[in-house]
């Protein structure tokens, strides 16, 4: 907390969703890949095509947290909600695994 009443810009926390780029020979596999992971839960997976035929499919978790703390040096939230954020993001980690 000590640390947080010392910036004076803006604080921000932040947790990535989990992100898994594999590259595929034949879009088939790109497609079946795609169903498995939607049907397990990365509902935000896609397969992208490139110009040269690379076809990638990134498996993506939807999974993410971003919560301003301070603003232009201000706490603008209490020490037991970031305990909860914290708690929160690593059930999202977990969740993740």
């Amino acid at each position: 907390m000590t640390a947080l009443e010392e910036v004076a810009g803006d604080v921000v926390f932040k947790f990535e969703p989990f992100v898994l780029h594999v590259l595929c020979r034949e879009l088939q596999d790109a497609q079946l890949l795609h169903s498995v992971a939607v049907d397990s839960g990365f509902r935000n997976s896609g397969i992208t095509v490139g110009k040269k035929g690379k076809i990638v499919m990134a498996v993506r978790s939807t999974h993410c947290l971003e919560v301003p703390l301070s603003h232009m040096g201000k706490l603008m939230v209490s020490e037991e909600y970031i305990e909860f954020l914290i708690h929160t993001a690593n059930q999202k980690m977990e969740e993740n695994m």
